[in-house]
């Protein structure tokens, strides 16, 4: 595993991008509650870190995972926004029910990152346990959340380096 051992949440920005401005939407899935709150705060205290404002923040909850893509198109089609950030907890289970929900999912964000000129963010857990969720969700390997809202950040800078 490539991540064993490891924190992957650690990030430093050579010229921090001002936030000040950016309008981003955070999708957080209620299942899983306690995974995808962890997420939801070290996204949201990362962003705030970086400059964003709170009243540019915009959080809705959706029922699963699942509604991830439904809600990031919903959101980008009723704000003005500059990225969308989508978090999720998949735990496996007794049959192959999470591979379908993760390929169903998986599949959707890419399809929004194609279709609109801005970044969907796949901040999604897909872990074997409640035991790896939780390492990834502030415990020993970092907090997706905050990886989730880095890369929001860099596909943000990404993005408006091009219209130069």
């Amino acid at each position: 595993m490539a991540s064993a051992k490891k924190n992957l949440s650690k990030y430093k920005f050579e010229n921090a991008p001002d936030l000040k401005e950016a309008r981003v939407g955070i999708i957080v899935s209620e299942w899983n509650h306690e995974i995808t709150e962890a997420m939801f705060d070290g996204c949201d205290k990362t962003l705030k870190q970086l400059g964003a404002k709170k009243k540019n923040l915009h959080r809705i909850n959706v029922p699963g995972s699942f509604e991830l893509p439904a809600a990031a198109k919903m959101l980008v089609e009723s704000k003005k926004l500059d990225a969308i950030i989508c978090l999720g907890c998949i735990i496996k289970g007794e049959t192959r029910h999470d591979e379908f929900i993760s390929q169903a999912v998986a599949n959707g964000m890419m399809e929004l990152n194609l279709r609109y000129n801005m970044p969907f963010v796949f901040g999604v857990l897909t872990t074997e346990n409640m035991e790896q969720a939780q390492d990834r969700a502030g415990g020993k390997l970092g907090n997706k959340g905050i990886e989730a809202a880095v890369s929001a950040v860099k596909m943000m800078m990404v993005k408006n380096s091009l219209k130069k």
